[in-house]
């Protein structure tokens, strides 16, 4: 049975080069051309010998992602990824362009357990974790995807069109945005609740990639032991907290997860977090009409933050006819409490909400997206 080298460890790659009579710096070479020049076939990599590329042939494999549609937004070039696993299940990431910076929003799980009332992603409940190759594989078919060249299209891929906008994979890439800057957990599912899967994929982000551990941001609903597991054995990337809520009563109603872990115990986690000179803990909170913006909430939010150096991101909620009873909160009522927020010392962002036209913006991943029925044709699901 082959074996895919993605779904070794470093060390273990480098074990089975030796098991294959080779020396450490063939695995150094290997790991090159997989992590940093995306090669997909041993026939890519020109400077192992003919003979050894016709031995790995034999014995191993490089796994990759299937891209099923790639679409871009309109309005703010906002890119969505919907991605093929080995088992058919499927999977989206995000592109986000913002000035010089390129975002990739990665997921970590297929579908979510953690049931946000607020979420539309969270309704397919959890079907499985992905690995760490796979975790890691949405960088680089992304990155191979964006680079400044065209990539031969796929006969899969037939003619598609939305108002959004439709690409194959022939697409080139703009030059002046064609290699990611900045990569976020904030994607399908709970980073923590598949944490040694994760944590192999920080590893590898941040080992071999290559990225800097201050443009890797984690974003968590709150599993308190996992954070203090995170701070214990990974490296030391950036944390973000989904609070969205300042009572007990009401995360409860919206995030079930505070019925495990009170924001006492969250709060007393990020307390704890190590955090390296002029870095913050960063909030997420998710502005909901009516239920957690009123100036009651920003004073209770900012007792709730005391000693902790952090800063808030409020996030407009974006409105979904599968979650009626929630509202997006007006401009006015958001700008009112950033200002309280403020007042106080806090550094409070107001984000603005990217990718809502193509159903890539915060909560709304495989909403909707395409599948391949029998005619090879895909159609919204």
């Amino acid at each position: 049975m082959k074996i895919n080298l993605k779904a070794l460890t470093e060390k273990e790659l480098k074990k089975f080069i030796e098991g294959q009579k080779q020396t450490l710096y063939r695995a150094k070479q290997i790991i090159n051309w997989i992590y940093k020049k995306y090669a997909t076939s041993f026939e890519e990599m020109t400077d192992l010998s003919k003979s050894f590329r016709e031995l790995l042939n034999k014995t191993a494999f490089i796994s990759s992602l299937k891209l099923l549609s790639r679409i871009i937004g309109t309005k703010d070039g906002t890119q969505k990824f919907l991605f093929e696993l080995e088992d058919g299940e499927t999977i989206e990431s995000v592109l986000i362009p913002d000035k010089d910076r390129l975002t990739l929003c990665i997921s970590s799980q297929v579908g979510c357990a953690m049931g946000c009332k607020f979420c539309v992603t969270g309704q397919l409940g959890l079907k499985r974790n992905l690995k760490a190759y796979e975790i890691i594989d949405q960088i680089i078919s992304v990155s191979k995807i964006i680079a400044p060249s065209v990539i031969p299209p796929s006969p899969l891929y037939p003619a598609l069109s939305q108002k959004c906008g439709v690409y194959q994979r022939g697409v080139r890439g703009d030059s002046s945005l064609s290699k990611i800057t900045n990569i976020v957990f904030m994607g399908m599912g709970e980073p923590l609740h598949n944490f040694p899967e994760v944590l192999e994929a920080l590893l590898r982000i941040t080992d071999i990639v290559g990225f800097s551990k201050r443009r890797v941001t984690l974003s968590t609903v709150g599993i308190a032991p996992k954070i203090f597991e995170l701070a214990e054995k990974a490296p030391r990337i950036n944390l973000a907290i989904s609070i969205n809520a300042t009572t007990d009563e009401i995360r409860n109603k919206i995030m079930p997860i505070n019925q495990k872990y009170h924001l006492k115990e969250l709060l007393n986690a990020c307390r704890k977090f190590p955090l390296e000179p002029r870095r913050q803990i960063t909030f997420e909170y998710l502005l909901l009409e009516g239920i957690n913006d009123s100036k009651e909430d920003a004073l209770r939010l900012i007792n709730l933050l005391k000693g902790i150096k952090s800063k808030v991101n409020l996030i407009p909620y974006n409105p979904s006819p599968k979650r009626p009873e929630f509202r997006t909160t007006s401009k006015d009522k958001t700008i009112a409490f950033q200002k309280t927020l403020q007042n106080a010392g806090i550094t409070a962002i107001i984000r603005k909400s990217k990718g809502g036209d193509i159903f890539a913006a915060c909560g709304q991943l495989k909403a909707t997206y395409f599948v391949r029925n029998s005619s090879t044709a895909f159609k919204s699901s």
